[in-house]
């Protein structure tokens, strides 16, 4: 079901010394929310977590639970900024997990896992994900018209695993307009088939459909502009080590990425793809 532990490792072990050419000093993968034009990536990446920490109602007393965890970014910020008890996170990717881990943050626990068949006794009082759903789907799924079935499974495993009262910070990339020309469609499946293989973006509709009868939906945000921002900013930063990243990792992975990254400033622009950004709110 969706993206396997092989493709998700297409996606994150290129080498996590790669993204860090790229990415934010916390390697944020996912949309940073500016607050002005002049505001750098790095605090904009904050914002983000800020925000969803706030959705999530994350307290120092609490626990945590953050699916699809990237490279700890946001485990690192709840447990540091917000001073959590406990916060754990889940990933796919084996290079993700020791990074996370051998980081050592105080409170924080990483466990490589498919999270749909991970189990644990704990329960938690927060829940963040950060554009992890992108990988439940696969397009086959979708054609077949299994996605709502398959997000509101994620949705009610999230459920099972939260305390009464529980609130949830989610982040989801979406896709909406389908391109009308062949480059664009062409580079579109491009990211979907070659860099995330075995997932696809949801829908909006998709989510708050799929949520119910786990969680009440308090509220969304749309974010596209900022996304769009976010990956020229990746764009601009991997172009500016191409020497680098072509000696060390060879043309195809640069080629790649800048098809990619390309493509996703496009998307953004296009309305091809969006982001939105939930407060849920357990139903008891």
């Amino acid at each position: 079901m969706g993206s396997d532990k092989e493709q998700v490792e297409v996606s994150y072990d290129v080498s996590n010394e790669f993204f860090r050419l790229w990415l934010d000093e916390r390697m944020n993968y996912t949309c940073a929310v500016f607050e002005s034009e002049e505001q750098t990536l790095e605090a904009a990446q904050l914002n983000k977590l800020s925000i969803l920490s706030d959705f999530a109602r994350v307290r120092p007393d609490g626990k945590v639970l953050d699916i699809g965890c990237g490279w700890g970014a946001c485990l690192e910020y709840v447990s540091t900024a917000r001073a959590a008890e406990r916060a754990v996170g889940v990933t796919l990717s084996s290079s993700q997990a020791e990074e996370v881990n051998a980081r050592e943050l105080p409170g924080v626990e990483c466990v490589e896992h498919d999270f749909m068949t991970w189990e644990t006794d704990e329960k938690f009082d927060s829940l963040i994900s950060i554009c992890m759903l992108d990988h439940l789907c696969s397009p086959e799924q979708a054609r077949q018209g299994k996605a709502v079935d398959i997000y509101r499974a994620y949705f009610k495993k999230c459920w099972e695993l939260s305390n009464p009262g529980a609130h949830f910070g989610l982040q989801t990339i979406l896709r909406n307009k389908v391109p009308r020309n062949r480059k664009d469609l062409a580079d579109v499946y491009f990211c979907t088939h070659v860099i995330f293989p075995g997932g696809l973006n949801p829908r909006l509709e998709d989510i708050i459909q799929a949520v119910n009868p786990y969680w009440e939906v308090v509220t969304v945000k749309q974010r596209r502009r900022d996304y769009q921002r976010t990956t020229a900013e990746w764009l601009a930063r991997m172009r500016g080590h191409e020497t680098t990243i072509r000696d060390k990792w060879g043309d195809q992975v640069f080629d790649d990425y800048d098809r990619y990254l390309s493509t996703c400033v496009r998307a953004f622009d296009q309305f091809y793809s969006s982001l939105a950004q939930y407060e849920l709110k357990r139903l008891d």
